[in-house]
């Protein structure tokens, strides 16, 4: 289910008179090595040419840094790769997530707003209506906006990629129509702690990813919903042979997804203080997929791995922040994605590694 469940291997390995030898054998075979070392390799790159990578230092209570703000800017990233994760697994995709991200930060945008009243001789601005039935409005949307994939998947049986597709376009014509094709300028402070506050010295929207992270780790560890997922990615028939409902499942996984999307949202519309339908979570449906595969997560369903989806979406991060601090143009970063991908694509192709290994014989 998860490569983590790997751990409970350890002490059997290392138990026996050739008890290092074991423990390296299985360290070299965890489906965490890669991505942690292709993590490790660009911090490595970074610290030798970006000057000041590792320095952090302390303002005003609040702990800044370049990978304060690598993690920063990789948790709506983190959060959309963590839905589009169970989606994968199930043998599914979703590539409406930005679209998603455009809806809901357009929503909360719209119904939050601000507007200047004077209260004891003091101007301020103040929401249109109360925040939290604005973000319960925009998560709302997301989640109708799942609904509406899991619909077309699980119910009427459509191509994941062809079903997704759909919302993908008319999402972010919907996402633009509900702000005029303007860019809606958000006022109230108290909305922009959610992407740019801090708590006790860290971004609050690390917060929010790690709580999504610790959810979803308990309930794939400590209920069969894992299992479960892991069964119907692996072969959707059996599983319903042997009594799970399949559609039902599938039809939840798009839901939370969308509801992913939904807080990534908020946190990008948060953090720019508006709301950009043309480009807010433009692209993120792409880098979410990326993350996932190279977290160690099959296309072909089933396998997955919620650690190795969240390595995945700081290793994108990086990546891109290493891109810019070399000064390289940003059209090269798209090149090298386009390269991951390709890579990625065929480590996880069984007849390239059988022509590799008789390559290699």
């Amino acid at each position: 289910m998860s490569a983590s469940m790997d751990s409970k291997l350890i002490p059997d390995a290392a138990a026996g008179s050739g008890g290092l030898q074991a423990l390296l054998g299985w360290a070299g075979r965890h489906p965490l090595l890669r991505p942690l070392a292709a993590l490790a390799a660009l911090l490595l790159i970074d610290f030798f040419l970006v000057p000041g990578f590792f320095r952090l230092e302390i303002k005003d209570g609040h702990l800044y840094g370049a990978l304060v703000d690598i993690v920063n800017r990789a948790a709506p990233l983190m959060l959309a790769a963590l839905g589009m994760t169970l989606v994968i697994a199930t043998r599914g995709v979703d590539i409406s997530v930005g679209a998603v991200v455009a809806i809901s930060g357009a929503v909360a945008a719209l119904l939050i707003g601000g507007k200047m009243v004077v209260v004891d001789g003091v101007s301020q601005y103040v929401s249109n209506v109360p925040m939290a039935w604005a973000l319960a409005a925009a998560i709302g949307a997301a989640l109708l906006c799942g609904a509406w994939n899991g619909l077309l998947v699980a119910v009427l049986g459509l191509q994941p990629i062809i079903a997704t597709l759909i919302l993908m376009v008319a999402g972010r014509g919907l996402a633009q129509l509900l702000t005029d094709g303007q860019i809606i300028t958000v006022y109230y402070k108290p909305f922009f702690f959610i992407g740019g506050g801090y708590l006790f010295g860290l971004p609050f929207s690390l917060y929010i990813a790690l709580g999504m992270f610790v959810l979803l780790a308990v309930l794939m560890r400590k209920t069969a919903l894992g299992l479960f997922i892991q069964s119907v990615g692996i072969n959707p028939v059996a599983s319903r042979l042997a009594g799970i409902r399949t559609a039902a499942l599938i039809f939840f996984v798009y839901i939370f997804c969308s509801f992913c999307a939904g807080l990534a949202g908020l946190m990008v519309a948060s953090n720019i203080k508006s709301a950009d339908a043309n480009n807010a979570g433009l692209l993120l449906e792409l880098d979410a997929i990326l993350a996932v595969t190279l977290g160690g997560t099959s296309l072909a369903g089933g396998k997955f791995s919620l650690v190795g989806s969240v390595i995945g979406a700081l290793i994108i991060q990086t990546l891109t922040y290493t891109i810019y601090s070399l000064g390289v143009p940003p059209e090269v970063n798209m090149v090298v994605k386009s390269l991951v991908v390709f890579l990625v694509c065929l480590s996880q192709s069984p007849e390239f590694r059988r022509i590799f290994k008789a390559a290699k014989s």
